[in-house]
């Protein structure tokens, strides 16, 4: 599982005329099973995304569609860690991911 911690470098006005293609490509991977949670962080100096990618490479791939970086409206920190413990709920989508 990845941790992809955004953090904003342009006013918010320039980040918010991009949302709504930002919003676009964060759902086209919740379709796809790899985003699982998103959102801003409070206060709003950037945002958080949980992903199960399956490799790092195949991360940086994905968010080089995100219009946020593709403007270079933020800048991504990635950390990978391996679940040890988790909700039973949650285990449910790790396990449907890693049967795709």
């Amino acid at each position: 599982m990845f941790v992809i911690d955004l953090h904003y470098i342009v006013a918010l006005e320039k980040l918010d005329a991009h949302m709504t293609e930002h919003v676009k490509f964060l759902r086209k991977y919740y379709s796809q099973n790899v985003f699982i949670a998103s959102g801003r962080k409070v206060p709003r100096t950037g945002g958080i995304i949980l992903a199960l990618a399956d490799s790092r490479e195949a991360l940086d791939e994905i968010l080089s569609e995100d219009p946020f970086f593709i403007h270079k409206l933020a800048e991504f920190r990635i950390t990978e860690f391996q679940t040890s413990q988790v909700h039973p709920e949650f285990k449910k989508l790790l396990n449907m991911k890693r049967r795709e």
